[in-house]
């Protein structure tokens, strides 16, 4: 489920917010995002090649070869939250960047996942809107995969 884009100032900061159910317990979902250095491996295998870490900082890189800086801002166990900022080479080239995961459990053992991304310039919102709509969609495919494609833990 996505939210729909408003009509916004142009300064005005976008704030996206896209939420996917996912076929694996709450806490599996969580090891995953919360395994912030190996991306590559567990969240976006073939989307990332290769997933460095320096102190709180990320390094993702593309398989042309483009690697972006993420500032890891904080990683909440008890929340199951995950907050990150694009802070180099983000394509499209984006003044700001915010974005987080939250995990929550759903009655039937299964998670859901939602992602919120705050950016600048808000003209790019429909651009980001389906980066993150198509990230959603191969995380969950990922996730659900190692997971057996049951809630499992």
């Amino acid at each position: 489920m996505t939210s729909p884009l408003r009509e916004e100032p142009p300064d005005a900061m976008a704030s996206i917010r896209h939420e996917i159910v996912i076929d694996a317990s709450p806490d599996h979902i969580w090891d995953v995002l919360r395994d912030v250095g190996a991306v590559h491996e567990r969240l976006l295998p073939g989307r990332v090649t290769a997933t460095r870490i320096e102190g709180d900082q990320r390094f993702l890189t593309f398989p042309d070869g483009h690697v972006i800086r993420e500032l890891i801002v904080a990683i909440d166990d008890d929340a199951r939250r995950l907050a990150y900022s694009v802070v180099e080479g983000s394509r499209p080239p984006l003044t700001h960047h915010h974005a987080s995961f939250e995990v929550l459990a759903r009655g039937d053992g299964t998670g859901r996942l939602i992602w919120t991304t705050d950016v600048l310039p808000h003209a790019l919102a429909a651009e980001i809107r389906i980066r993150v709509e198509r990230g959603a969609a191969e995380m969950k495919q990922t996730i659900e995969a190692a997971a057996g494609g049951r809630a499992a833990g």
